[in-house]
């Protein structure tokens, strides 16, 4: 009987346009309502999926950076997976090498050495190249997050790298270039101690190896006394993957990667077809038919 639902973000619970559809938040609503604790997991920053979760006007506790941060309802820190110096530069020296484009995530901000490249990111995860209302949204949200100091621009990681008050949480890698990627993955795999990932065919994401979604997931089930086999968890991507093998139930989206699908329990429908929504509806009724089942042998005895 499911208790815990752990939900993906990017390509899962929102839609291209990174909105939560009336459906998923009526279902997500509907589970708690009924005693079901509904967690977020997710490869964004705290700072990034707050500003969208808090639709839900629901406290949700957060999964944030792949596990390299987890948050509880009252977004207060639980534990943190920071990379070490020493692994950072080995990782810049691959992309370097490879002449990938990186993003640093931090406790702090994501830091950037390119804003356009960030947004030609964002329009590629979305789906949405070559859509002018999208890039005008998507540009509008870049200004916010600069605006905001959640969105740094710099010409210089040195400085990120050396300054000690900084915790480096995730490493985001983006390359339209299928082998150069290829081979970054080959060499960081070598270094250890990385978990290597990704959310979409065109980037790579580097976490500690403590920092996966399937390790904090097992870890916020355990504070809450749920057995992971009562543990639903939806997503669409290879950073999902650690996650979906440990639950009771995984459940791949119907726009999901074809090593998502292959792992899962079950496929719901896309994210521009409300899969979230669906897939939570069909475990609260197999809840309620469980309920009456119980009522009816309560009765007859």
């Amino acid at each position: 009987m499911v208790k815990l639902i752990a939900l993906d973000m990017d390509g899962t619970l929102l839609n291209p346009h990174h909105d939560i559809s009336r459906r998923n938040m009526e279902a997500i609503n509907e589970a708690m309502k009924r005693g079901i604790q509904v967690v977020v997991a997710t490869g964004r920053a705290f700072y990034e999926a707050h500003g969208i979760i808090r639709q839900l006007n629901t406290p949700l506790p957060y999964i944030c950076l792949n596990g390299a941060e987890v948050r509880n309802e009252s977004h207060e820190i639980l534990a943190t997976n920071a990379l070490n110096a020493e692994l950072v530069h080995k990782v810049a020296d691959v992309f370097r090498s490879e002449d990938i484009f990186y993003q640093i995530y931090t406790d702090r901000a994501i830091y950037t050495a390119d804003v356009e490249r960030d947004i030609q990111i964002f329009m590629e995860l979305a789906g949405e190249e070559n859509n002018p209302a999208s890039e005008k949204r998507i540009r509008g949200f870049m200004e916010e997050r600069l605006k905001s100091g959640t969105l740094v621009e710099t010409d210089d990681y040195r400085t990120i790298f050396e300054n000690e008050e900084e915790n480096i949480l995730k490493l985001l890698a983006s390359s339209p270039s299928k082998p150069k990627l290829f081979r970054a993955r080959n060499e960081l795999y070598d270094i250890g101690n990385l978990a290597v990932s990704s959310s979409s065919e065109g980037n790579i994401e580097l976490t500690h190896e403590n920092a996966q979604k399937g390790i904090a997931l097992t870890d916020i089930a355990n504070i809450m006394n749920i057995d992971m086999k009562d543990v639903m968890a939806v997503g669409d991507n290879l950073n999902d993957i650690s996650m979906l093998k440990r639950v009771g139930t995984a459940v791949a989206m119907g726009n999901a990667a074809s090593e998502v699908k292959a792992i899962a329990d079950k496929v719901t429908e896309s994210n521009t077809e409300d899969g979230v929504a669906i897939a939570i509806e069909e475990a609260l009724d197999l809840l309620e038919e469980k309920q009456e089942a119980q009522a009816g042998d309560l009765s007859e005895s």
